[in-house]
């Protein structure tokens, strides 16, 4: 390679270098050149650095963000990819600044409870995927024997429900076989995710109303989970985390084992931090866990901001436009988000006095140190260049129909939020239209 080439070697050598008076790392915002080599963070230079790159692009005032890390995401494909599937829901997450998911096991056909089911997930995912894609396992009735196979194919960790998921195909686990799955997780030094509501106090919602739906699954319904999860991680040694806490309830257990060591962890999603039960509409609003009241979403934000939940996550849930029937009882349970949730979080989070270095480090680092996933999630030498050109001024109104997952179906049709995602790139390169996907599966 000539020297002259500015790919070639040499400390100042690079492919790309991104610069903007506005970098945002763990500790605040400041100028940086990030410089990119071969798909690697190469070195962060001062803003005006002279240095010589492939390509320079200056984003100026607009904020350099490390690429989002989404480890919530129900894709669904094979199986059920007319409700989504890992084009559209990987096309969403990059304009939405998500530049690597993690898929749940459930909803798709079959569930990633063995390493067959694995393969053929991979297999679906293989070339369509426009962001980098790791997978979780599940944990379900009878597959103990399949969890060291699974984590040794690679998953990152492996999900269970402790009442009944909404598909027969995933049956939750009772109180044996939670202890069961985590005894043998722990013996590899593995991860359990727990989508921990108390079947014993749950109802069938009285009616077709919010209000009936939310009565019928209680907050104590999570607290009584949750505690029964870090009963078991105590018991058993396994690291395990508390999927999408909609109950501020659960912070005081959660708080409590954190002081006396016990490896467990909990994440919340934009809706119940952004959105309150008196604000529900229609069936797009439902999920499981519910969105509560407003002083309970008040209670989450003070968890976050203590460190008892450490990221925020979509739980991208989508499905078809006839599933979210009128009827709250009978409505299918999942939020579309996928896109949004950065403006979303970034909206409530700076009117609530908090700087973009938190929001990246709920929805960045958080994400990536949880499905071990060292190289995402960070401006730094070492890590993959991915990143994020972040106007976190501008405005704009959320519109279904233009989002780029499947189905035009989200809580946030009509509102207006801050914060406008304008380049991503993934490992160096920008994700556009017009150029074939190049997401790696992790």
């Amino acid at each position: 390679m000539p020297p002259t080439d500015p790919r070639g070697p040499g400390p100042h050598r690079f492919d790309l270098i991104v610069r903007s008076r506005r970098a945002v790392l763990p500790d605040g915002e400041r100028p940086l050149a990030v410089a990119v080599r071969d798909g690697v963070i190469a070195a962060l230079l001062p803003y005006e650095a002279e240095a010589a790159a492939a390509e320079t692009v200056d984003l100026g005032e607009v904020c350099l963000l490390p690429g989002l890390v989404d480890s919530h995401v129900h894709v669904n494909e094979p199986g059920r990819t007319h409700w989504e599937g890992f084009a559209t829901a990987t096309r969403a997450a990059a304009a939405g600044g998500v530049t690597t998911i993690v898929d749940m096991p459930l909803n798709s056909l079959p569930p990633t409870v063995d390493v067959p089911a694995l393969a053929a997930k991979r297999a679906a995912a293989a070339g369509q995927c426009a962001v980098d894609v790791a997978f979780w396992g599940g944990a379900i009735p009878g597959n103990a024997g399949e969890l060291r196979p699974l984590h040794e194919a690679g998953v990152r960790g492996f999900k269970c429900f402790l009442s009944p998921s909404g598909v027969e195909e995933f049956p939750p686990l009772d109180a044996d076989g939670l202890r069961a799955a985590m005894r043998a997780v722990a013996a590899f030094g593995g991860l359990v995710v727990v989508h921990a509501e108390d079947p014993a106090l749950l109802t069938d919602p009285a009616g077709p109303t919010y209000a009936q739906f939310l009565d019928s699954r209680p907050g104590e319904a999570e607290r009584r989970a949750v505690e029964r999860v870090i009963a078991a991680a105590r018991e058993t040694g396994a690291r395990a985390h508390i999927l999408h806490v909609s109950s501020a309830s659960c912070l005081e257990p959660l708080e409590a084992a954190r002081r006396e060591g016990v490896a467990v962890s909990a994440e919340t999603c934009p809706h119940y931090l952004t959105i309150t039960a008196e604000q529900v509409r229609g069936p797009e609003f439902k999920c499981c866990p519910p969105i509560r009241d407003a002083g309970n979403r008040d209670r989450l934000w003070e968890g976050l901001a203590a460190g008892v939940l450490s990221c925020v996550v979509s739980d991208h849930s989508p499905s078809t436009a006839d599933l979210k029937v009128p009827d709250f009882a009978a409505a299918w349970g999942g939020v579309s988000s996928l896109q949004v949730g950065l403006p979303a979080v970034w909206t409530e989070a700076r009117a609530r006095g908090h700087g973009l270095d938190r929001v990246t480090g709920w929805m960045s680092r958080g994400p990536a140190a949880l499905a071990g996933l060292p190289a995402k999630g960070r401006l730094a030498v070492g890590a993959d260049a991915d990143l994020v050109a972040f106007d976190d001024t501008a405005e704009f109104t959320v519109q279904a129909g233009a989002l780029r997952h499947r189905n035009p179906l989200t809580p946030y049709h009509g509102r207006t939020l801050t914060g406008v995602v304008q380049a991503t790139w993934l490992r160096g390169r920008p994700v556009t239209d017009a150029e074939p996907p190049f997401g790696a599966l992790l």
